[in-house]
């Protein structure tokens, strides 16, 4: 008789136990489904600061001449630039470059020797400025220049926007409620609830030129060329399903 008593008791422990195991595996099962989407939020918006460059040079063999004219130079394209209605908070002068030129010349018996052509001294003009507008305008017509035997070279205008940290917090917001969205639908079609957010991992924040085909860098596209541009982020989140 208490050998029977003990085979049930031993009968009764493996089923209880096996309830247990069964429930907690199930349990484990069900609180580790998740539900991973990623959203996006694009923007389009117009630069509002431009930087503009540009440089001259003079050459000469007396460099304390070449100086004196590049220094010349410097006063005529600062007048230029402020009759222009660039003021002079705008504008920075670069410290002039020199570089001292050299030739090789042939000699007797297939030897060569190197012989003193003269210095080259180039300077540089920096301009930044919220009025993109004029400046693009002077950079264009800067060939004027030329007339005052001044040989000037304008670079393409750069363009830059000083809201990127407030435009950067308003894409991730609307890069989360997309990504809200997404679940919702996916746990909609599959018959499931959406739980608490678990965990989030922000993409690349990318600025291309609008209406261009460029393509998105690993490291986060930084578009300066054009004065139109997109803005994007990605969010990858990861919801509780219930």
């Amino acid at each position: 008789m208490k050998s029977y008593s003990n085979a049930i008791v031993i009968a009764l422990a493996v089923v209880v136990g096996a309830f247990v195991i069964g429930s907690a595996y199930k349990y484990k099962f069900i609180s580790s489904e998740t539900i991973v989407v990623t959203g996006l939020a694009e923007k389009d918006f117009t630069s509002d600061q431009i930087v503009w460059k540009g440089q001259y040079s003079r050459t000469g063999f007396d460099l304390k001449e070449a100086y004196t004219q590049i220094k010349s130079d410097e006063a005529i394209i600062k007048s230029y630039l402020k009759d222009k209605g660039i003021p002079d908070s705008n504008m920075v002068f670069l410290a002039v470059d020199v570089v001292k030129n050299f030739n090789y010349e042939n000699g007797p018996n297939g030897t060569s020797k190197t012989v003193f052509s003269g210095y080259t001294l180039t300077g540089g003009v920096k301009v930044d400025s919220r009025q993109i507008q004029l400046v693009e305008k002077v950079s264009r017509e800067v060939t004027e220049l030329l007339q005052k035997g001044i040989e000037f070279n304008s670079n393409k205008p750069s363009y830059y926007y000083s809201k990127l940290n407030e435009l950067k917090i308003d894409l991730l917001a609307k890069a989360a409620e997309d990504a809200k969205l997404r679940a919702e639908t996916i746990a909609r079609s599959s018959d499931v609830g959406l739980g608490s957010l678990k965990k989030a991992n922000m993409g690349v924040f990318q600025i291309t030129g609008k209406n261009d085909n460029e393509d998105y860098s690993y490291g986060g596209s930084f578009n300066t060329s054009s004065k139109e541009k997109t803005a994007s982020i990605t969010l990858k989140v990861e919801y509780l399903a219930k």
